[in-house]
């Protein structure tokens, strides 16, 4: 497991990534909006980059408050770290766990002006991840499919 309290090397660009699944074993994402320059119109889990000094388990609870309104409330698996290079030529490593979140789950707040939609993914679903972007759409995939494994 990737320590949460450690602060990843500052030469290599970190992210984190929340699978909050629902009482029904599913997975939230959301889809990014058309203008965002990484992955536009791809489904995505709760997730962001780690600012300089933060600490993988301090970006994850931010990130999944800023994009949800949810708090963090335990972290239940470490799903490992997957390394890609985005459609804007960064080499990214990306830690992504499942989690235990505080809150509405039927209202997240998302930030409307970078997604337009979510979802809740059980593995009948999954396809439906692999419809825009290869390969980070089959990276998405993968990491869901990891969590909902039992």
């Amino acid at each position: 497991m990737y320590e949460l309290d450690a602060v990843p090397d500052a030469e290599q660009v970190w992210c984190v990534g929340a699978v909050v699944l629902d009482a029904h074993g599913r997975a939230f994402l959301q889809r990014r909006g058309p203008d965002r320059s990484l992955f536009p119109g791809c489904w995505d889990l709760v997730a962001g980059h780690v600012e300089p000094g933060e600490t993988l388990r301090e970006a994850l609870a931010r990130e999944i408050t800023e994009e949800t309104g949810w708090i963090l409330q335990r972290v239940v698996r470490d799903l490992g770290v997957v390394v890609y290079t985005g459609n804007d030529g960064v080499q990214r490593h990306e830690v992504s766990y499942v989690v235990e979140v505080g809150g509405d789950l039927t209202d997240p707040k998302l930030e409307w002006d970078k997604h337009t939609e979510y979802a809740w993914f059980g593995r009948a679903e999954l396809p439906r991840i692999l419809q825009n972007s290869p390969p980070f759409d089959q990276l998405l995939h993968d990491t869901v499919a990891r969590a909902l494994q039992t």
